[in-house]
């Protein structure tokens, strides 16, 4: 078998098992890496110190450690709180609910978003006497909503960020045009009104919730000092190299620093235990398994095809991007995909003449906001699943998809409806 067919081979049998096995998918991605570099498809110099980019795995990691301290501290369960007890109804407290943890979800993890608010859309549920399941599903489908909207959001966002030299303000402005962070608000905005028509029947008066106490405000500032850095990443850094991922690396150990030393929460062993080690190795394997794929020139061979069934028509392919996303990453983890289909609308773009912006912020847009499709479409959607079983309410996909179905197709729909009227037109 040539390292063409082998590369194919296990990328295939990876993504099968990525959809059986997702418990274990950080270990088939390296063990897919590793049979890469055993076949000889790959040195392992080659997938190690080019394949793999260290610098979003940086920015992944070091985010990772800045949120879980900034939700340890308490400040973003105090805004959730404080924001329920000013609404007016039961109704505009959940959908208050729902959009900060859109909002949190640009500079923190979703599923630690989650695990944040979930408390307290439970205790809001329990005093009301009404089920807590279309709350929650609502929390969870729009925290992986904004996580699209910043670089810093979502690992999809920091791996397009990395392929096209994006920094921080990129996502707001790019090339002197709106960028995708406004389209995800349109589409934030659609997908709140189908939450408002959806919890239409909770129109009694919002109860007083228990009022948290912020512990420290320091990891709310260390997160301000992220953003404000890698407002200044393409100045030092213009290829997206070394800074983005350096300079949050730092501020990361500034803050265990801090944790340790002058916070005492805990030990640091403790807090290692938290961190998302699965979707750390996971991206390392898929780095190694997609560049396997690439250099083998399946991107290439796929890109052909679309172009011969698109032809020239940017639109016809904008919307076969933007759909084929949405319906792959409804059912499977939208990593591998994305890193396989960048390169494609890579070339598609370049064949047809059509912005390259255009068919990147449609296919991140895609298959971020296709995960909110189906329950197992996301992590967030996983956990909430299981926050609510423990709870005793067994939700299943037609219900999960009630909210999951209107909810996606409103916000795909706008936020694309933007990008297309910003680079299409």
């Amino acid at each position: 078998m040539t390292k063409e067919w082998i590369s194919l081979a296990v990328f295939v049998l990876c993504y099968v098992l990525f959809v059986f096995l997702p418990g274990k998918r950080s270990w088939v991605a390296c063990a897919g890496g590793a049979l890469l570099i055993a076949t000889g498809v790959l040195t392992w110099q080659d997938a190690f110190f080019i394949k793999i980019s260290w610098n979003v795995m940086g920015l992944f990691f070091g985010t990772l450690i800045l949120a879980e301290i900034f939700m340890m501290s308490r400040v973003p369960a105090v805004m959730a709180e404080w924001l329920v007890d000013k609404a007016k109804s039961t109704r505009v407290a959940m959908l208050i609910l729902c959009a900060l943890a859109g909002v949190i979800s640009m500079f923190v993890e979703n599923v630690a978003v989650v695990l944040l608010l979930a408390p307290v859309a439970l205790s809001l549920a329990d005093k009301l006497k009404v089920s807590p399941v279309p709350l929650l599903i609502g929390i969870a489908v729009s925290s992986n909503l904004q996580g699209t909207a910043t670089m810093i959001g979502d690992p999809p966002s920091m791996i397009l960020a990395g392929y096209m030299r994006m920094g921080f303000w990129d996502f707001f402005a790019y090339e002197g045009r709106p960028g995708i962070f406004f389209a995800v608000q349109i589409g934030a905005v659609a997908s709140l009104l189908v939450l408002a028509w959806l919890f239409r029947g909770h129109r009694t008066k919002s109860v007083l919730l228990a009022q948290e106490q912020a512990r420290s405000w320091v990891p709310a500032s260390l997160l301000g000092l992220l953003v404000v850095g890698l407002s200044f990443a393409t100045l030092f850094d213009p290829d997206f190299k070394w800074f983005a991922g350096t300079y949050t690396l730092i501020l990361g150990a500034i803050a265990l620093v801090w944790f340790r030393v002058i916070a005492r929460w805990g030990s640091l062993r403790k807090l290692a235990k938290t961190l998302d080690w699965d979707t750390t190795f996971f991206l390392i394997g898929i780095f190694v398994l997609v560049g396997g794929l690439s250099d083998s020139g399946w991107m290439d061979k796929l890109a052909s095809g679309m172009v011969g069934w698109v032809g020239s028509n940017a639109a016809l392919a904008f919307t076969v991007i933007v759909l084929f996303s949405v319906l792959v990453s409804g059912f499977v983890d939208n990593v591998p995909f994305l890193l396989v289909m960048i390169p494609v609308a890579q070339k598609v773009a370049d064949q047809i003449g059509a912005p390259v912006p255009l068919l990147m912020f449609g296919l991140l847009i895609g298959a971020c906001l296709g995960g909110n499709l189906t329950p197992i479409g996301a992590s967030a959607n996983v956990v909430t699943l299981g926050i609510l079983k423990k709870s005793g309410y067994q939700v299943g996909f037609k219900e999960f998809m009630r909210i999951g179905v209107p909810f996606t197709v409103a916000a795909v729909v706008s936020a694309c409806a933007f990008v297309w009227w910003v680079w299409g037109v």
